[in-house]
């Protein structure tokens, strides 16, 4: 472990804009994991095509650290995973944050902002998240049972973005953006001292996706 190693997580939702971060960390020459350790993205064959969420838990339960699993990624872009019998959510796990800040004091954490309602109407819209996922599952916030509406989800999401304020109001290793603002590109690059030479959109939902589509 490095602990002078300067870690970028994202705490945002699904269909908050984290493809779009994580191929523009990716363009700028980061090792990112997104959702998923793609085929012969890692030089560990152990984790490859496994999802990320998961590896950090293992991490986490295993030693107490959420990245060990990963060490070669600089970035994690998309952490939550609610598909194939998996129900993970970092992002909204105080211990497994606290731990990560702990073993990495230079740690990046970013909040990838989209209008509440315009997310829940995405979530809505993509695979079968509004539909069956989120409300079938007991997730941090959104018990099960609840989930299948657009007021839900609303009042889930804004949760979320409240509970991500409280937990990093103390420290400036954190950034909030608004997937909307112009300016989100360079207060990126500021936040973390970094080049991006792309930046745009990724993985839009711009219809019904098919059950198999990912997150």
């Amino acid at each position: 472990m490095n602990m002078h190693a300067q870690k970028i997580i994202n705490l945002g939702l699904p269909k908050s804009g984290t493809t779009t971060l994580g191929e523009a960390l990716k363009q700028a020459g980061l090792r990112v994991a997104d959702w998923r350790i793609r085929a012969g993205q890692s030089d560990d064959d152990r984790i490859n095509r496994r999802f990320v969420g998961k590896l950090m838990y293992d991490g986490y339960f295993e030693n107490g650290d959420p990245l060990s699993m990963m060490p070669e990624f600089d970035a994690f872009t998309e952490i939550d995973v609610i598909r194939n019998g998996l129900n993970l959510w970092p992002q909204c796990d105080w211990g497994l944050l606290c731990a990560i800040r702990d073993r990495y004091p230079n740690a990046k954490f970013i909040l990838t902002y989209r209008d509440p309602a315009k997310l829940s109407d995405s979530m809505g819209r993509w695979s079968n998240m509004g539909r069956t996922r989120l409300p079938s599952n007991a997730i941090p916030g959104l018990p099960e049972g609840y989930g299948g509406t657009d007021a839900e989800r609303i009042r889930w999401i804004e949760g979320h973005y409240a509970f991500c304020r409280k937990v990093f109001d103390d420290t400036d290793g954190f950034l909030e953006y608004d997937v909307e603002d112009e300016d989100a590109p360079n207060k990126v690059s500021r936040f973390l001292d970094l080049e991006l030479p792309w930046w745009g959109v990724a993985n839009a939902n711009t219809r019904n996706q098919a059950e198999e589509a990912r997150d």
